[in-house]
């Protein structure tokens, strides 16, 4: 299918005008050079069948790292009308609530001049990574797991992991309301019982950086972040659990969508009004596996300090280990936007999307309300991350959203291909980065090439006025599954 015809509307924003039975517009934030490598790709198709959905609010929204997804694509951001609008698993994805963290430490990058290999290898052992990967505590008890599914970081938080001041730093305070555990199927239980604290595989990491440039002075000093600082970041989800879910629910939804006949271009897009029982019900156990991802993050925060004071032999207070910020990348949230001047209450679903909320809204915490909400971004494993910060733009023009990272360009198929016969490691090394995995085909699969370029996305949304950059991120040391 030929990708459908983009009119311009700025340098950085253009629009897939309303055909057929599109109920609004697409709208695609990208560059030229973005624009032109989604030609081969299928993402802009279904940007235009998602503008198809009931209750659809504005616009069908893509950021600048889309590409190809399970009905929405990935990097798309849609709104619904809680009154007659729809809530749909293509809309938030299979990894519910993937997110990142990002952790602020005491050190400069001149404290660990020769110790990154040191410190990436503890890591690895400490913090269980992989396919399947299991054991960073007990087996959890039935109950253990109910908890968790409603409390998430809060959990861990309670049982001797982590802080109270995470929770604040968390988006949500670590938690959804309205999580339920009975919603949750019995082969989801069992999936998560022991990989809580587990960082799991393919594009998650875990990633030793170093703050290599400051472009906001006041928007760093408020999120604690200084050049020369040594960070890391957290990259993971809901593991097992949440796919679980999500693979539940498109069954209970694809009976939904032919009893209350949705006509949906793709079946892949099966949903159900927000406010029936079966959209009541996935919520429920969606707020559980985006529960237990936060829970499973506030976790491998406990465990990494842990391995970063045994390697490096410092006491906690020399560490100065902190929570900058933790933002969920695939979720669908019910929040009050103003469209036309009228408050709405809309079912907004972000997948492979960042929330950017500006500054003054209650949801920021309030050390960074002034400025508005930490945005995090990162790119792959030989590239910058960055940290935003939302704006007022973001909440007129994308329900306070951004892009989530670099967005792939190659599968990770095609990504073998290409990585035949070399060393991706070495390759890495080679350029001043260390990194661990527990297998050379996931390194193959996320080898840099595979995605887009992160400085060009994050430049799209800087100059678009959504979300500014505020810090680049250089690794120094990645710890893949």
């Amino acid at each position: 299918m030929e990708p459908p015809a983009l009119r311009q509307l700025s340098e950085w924003l253009w629009e897939l005008p309303a055909t057929g039975g599109m109920r609004v517009p697409g709208r695609v934030y990208a560059d030229h050079q973005l624009l032109k490598a989604l030609q081969d790709d299928q993402s802009l198709v279904q940007v235009g069948n998602v503008a198809h959905l009931p209750g659809i609010l504005c616009y069908s929204l893509a950021m600048p790292d889309i590409h190809f997804g399970y009905g929405f694509p990935i990097g798309g951001v849609a709104a619904f009308c809680v009154d007659d609008g729809v809530v749909s698993p293509g809309g938030v994805g299979y990894d519910i609530n993937c997110g990142c963290r990002l952790l602020a430490t005491g050190l400069e990058s001149t404290d660990l001049q020769g110790k990154v290999p040191r410190l990436i290898d503890q890591v690895f052992r400490d913090v269980p990574s992989g396919v399947g990967s299991s054991g960073a505590i007990a087996k959890l008890s039935r109950k253990e797991l109910e908890d968790v599914l409603v409390k998430g970081a809060a959990w861990a938080v309670e049982h001797g992991y982590g802080s109270r001041d995470d929770l604040e730093h968390t988006e949500d305070g670590g938690a959804l309301s309205g999580a339920d555990p009975s919603a949750v199927s019995e082969r989801a239980y069992v999936r998560g019982q022991d990989q809580v604290g587990t960082l799991g595989s393919g594009n998650h990491f875990l990633e030793i950086q170093v703050v290599d440039e400051v472009f906001d002075p006041e928007a760093a000093s408020a999120y604690g972040l200084y050049q020369g600082q040594v960070t890391i970041m957290v990259h993971c989800g809901s593991r097992g659990l949440g796919y679980q879910v999500c693979e539940d629910y498109l069954g209970v939804m694809a009976a939904a969508s032919a009893r209350y006949h949705m006509d949906l271009p793709d079946r892949q897009l099966a949903c159900a009004p927000v406010a029936s029982p079966e959209g009541r019900a996935y919520l429920a156990a969606m707020a559980c596996a985006a529960n237990y991802a936060w829970a499973n993050r506030q976790m491998i925060m406990h465990l990494t300090e842990r391995a970063l004071l045994h390697a490096l032999r410092i006491s906690p207070k020399e560490l100065n280990l902190r929570l900058v910020y933790d933002v969920a990348h695939n979720i669908a949230k019910l929040e009050d936007h103003t469209i036309g001047g009228e408050q709405v209450k809309a079912c907004v679903h972000r997948k492979g999307a960042t929330r950017a909320f500006g500054p003054g809204r209650a949801e920021v915490p309030p050390d960074y309300r002034a400025v508005g909400q930490p945005v995090l971004i990162p790119g792959d494993m030989g590239t910058a991350s960055f940290v935003c910060k939302g704006t007022e733009e973001a909440m007129r023009q994308t329900f306070g959203s951004t892009c989530h990272g670099a967005g792939r360009v190659m599968s990770r198929s095609q990504a073998l291909k290409r990585a035949k016969g070399r060393a991706i490691d070495r390759e890495l090394a080679d350029s001043g980065i260390f990194v661990r995995s527990q297998s050379n085909k996931t390194l193959g699969e996320e080898m840099p090439e595979a995605y887009k370029d992160v400085e060009r996305v994050v430049a799209v949304m800087d100059r678009a006025g959504i979300s500014p950059r505020v810090a680049r991120l250089r690794p120094l040391g990645v710890v893949k599954g």
